[in-house]
């Protein structure tokens, strides 16, 4: 996957017409076409670099498969629950969204949602429409003083929350990665749910769809709760069990519950649609203009980001590549995809055990984007079609390969101010260390040898060991790129250990044999950076 350059982006559902003028403003070609059939879809994502959907459009494995230029699939919202993000990144397909695009208006949604089952509006409204007058039928509660928990602290979660801190609900909640101290600041007490289910009044639900919140509340929870407790859902169908809130409707464990999502969209199965304290919604969470606006518009901005090389921002599933984009990181991802290249070449394996180890205070960040792209160096040449950092850390675990990071503040001079990236195979005695000059990623180690004048990785390279007292290699590959017109662009050797020397040699073009090099040389092998 080529960064930076997309050129046709395919917009399969219906989106603000913002959208599709920045992508074009941005010099990219653009095809709107909503509301494409499967087999639709599948002809036109053959030739497009990027792919917009809201929530309409299926990116399944299929899809993608299909799609032999894809780089990019853009979601307009937060959720990717649409989109085979595993299958994305095993082919190298970045992920985005735009987590932030719709937030307030989900959020306010369910306040209205909250609002309306404390007060039975919809159904009091449908009772007019009817032409009754049922004033005692329509009895609600005020909302100061009950207890609201909030299940999912984040963007969407603490809009709720603060919102309905003014209407005087105490409000609770519960989040695996927000920290308390830092949920006190909006006004909500973090408890361990087995606390909340008994003391709340209402519960609202703001997590993503994961196996660890799939029927978080279910007939156990519902069975801990206060007797008519209210449940809203306006985050994704699942959940909450349906089947379990339909019982605790049915027996009056839950007196309400508003949804805006369902396990099945449309939902086939209306028994819980049509129960009288039932309020829902076709999934309107993110429909109001400023939202559909707003995320368009964000959508189109970090396609436009990514294809112009400003930045990358909003990915879901190659963080590493977040880094990549910064002047002052890429050359350090070009030297970890160097090294794992010169590594697996010279110890001849791709399985193992891999230690990355960065020293000196300026990359002390720097392993979550190194790591990744020493595996990609490790794979470079193999099976796979393309390795990228967005699918090289899948790749190598498939691949039986096993990359740490460890970091050390303490880097050797005359490289303490700008670092050393040291990466070494476990079990065997092959290990590379490298550095950074100026922007050009260079080989400062191998296998304990120092190079005293440190030795460009770049371009089409041959490195060999050969005795420190024996001159006839170079030599002999001197005569063998006149012989074929090529010529030597550079020279670097290491200190002896041993009584063997390491060369490093850069060349105008790989040569095809090297027959007469080998008897001169106890190993050789080339390879282009």
């Amino acid at each position: 996957m080529a960064l930076g350059k997309l050129q046709k982006v395919l917009i399969s559902d219906s989106l603000d017409p913002c959208c599709r003028e920045i992508l074009q403003a941005g010099g990219l070609r653009v095809q709107e076409k909503p509301g494409l059939s499967k087999e639709e879809l599948l002809r036109e994502i053959r030739d497009c670099d990027g792919l917009i959907v809201r929530s309409a459009t299926k990116v399944t494995a299929e899809v993608l498969e299909a799609a032999e230029r894809l780089q990019v699939v853009g979601r307009a919202g937060t959720g990717v629950d649409n989109v085979d993000v595993e299958a994305a990144t095993r082919k190298g397909v970045l992920v985005m969204n735009t987590p932030t695009g719709n937030s307030l208006s989900a959020a306010e949604l369910t306040c209205g949602m909250i609002l309306c089952l404390a007060r039975q509006i919809p159904q009091a409204a449908a009772s007019m429409k009817e032409g009754k007058w049922d004033r005692k039928k329509y009895m609600g509660m005020e909302l100061n003083g009950k207890t609201l928990a909030v299940l999912g602290l984040g963007r969407i979660g603490r809009e709720v929350a603060t919102r309905m801190q003014a209407f005087g609900m105490k409000t609770i909640g519960y989040d695996p990665i927000i920290t308390p101290e830092v949920s006190a600041t909006f006004g909500v007490e973090q408890l361990p749910l087995e606390q909340i289910w008994p003391r709340c009044d209402f519960i609202t639900v703001h997590t993503p769809l994961l196996p660890s919140t799939t029927g978080l509340l279910n007939d156990s929870t519902f069975a801990k709760c206060r007797r008519g407790v209210q449940v809203v859902n306006c985050a994704r169908g699942g959940i909450v069990d349906e089947g379990a809130l339909l019982r605790a409707l049915q027996s009056g464990q839950c007196g309400g519950a508003a949804l805006d999502v369902f396990t099945q969209e449309p939902p086939k199965d209306r028994d819980l649609v049509n129960h009288p304290n039932v309020i829902s919604c076709p999934h309107l969470g993110a429909s109001t203009r400023e939202a559909q606006s707003r995320c368009g518009k964000e959508i189109a901005m970090q396609i436009v980001d990514m294809a112009t090389g400003k930045g990358l921002t909003g990915v879901v599933n190659g963080q590493a590549l977040s880094k990549a984009f910064a002047p002052q990181t890429k050359p350090w991802i070009s030297l970890a995809k160097a090294l794992g290249t010169v590594l697996c070449t010279a110890g001849k394996q791709v399985q193992g055990s891999v230690q990355v180890c960065t020293l000196g205070a300026p990359l002390k960040e720097a392993g979550s984007y190194l790591t990744p792209a020493v595996a990609a160096g490790m794979l470079a040449g193999g099976t796979q079609k393309e390795v990228t950092l967005v699918n090289a850390t899948l790749l190598a675990q498939e691949a039986g390969l096993k990359v740490t990071t460890t970091h050390s503040d303490v880097a050797p001079e005359p490289d303490s101010s700008t670092g050393l990236v040291q990466v070494s195979l476990q079990g065997t005695p092959h290990q590379v260390t490298g550095t950074v000059q100026g922007s050009s990623p260079v080989l400062r180690q191998i296998n304990g040898a120092t190079f005293k004048q440190p030795a460009p990785l770049s371009g089409p390279l041959l490195i060999y060991r050969a005795k420190a007292s024996d001159t006839s290699a170079l030599a002999t590959l001197t005569g063998l790129l006149s012989k074929v017109g090529g010529q030597l662009l550079s020279y670097h050797s290491s200190s002896t250990v041993a009584g063997e020397q390491w060369s490093v040699v850069g060349l105008s073009a790989p040569l095809s044999n090297l027959g007469e090099l080998k008897p001169r040389v106890t190993e050789v092998f080339q390879l282009h950076l």
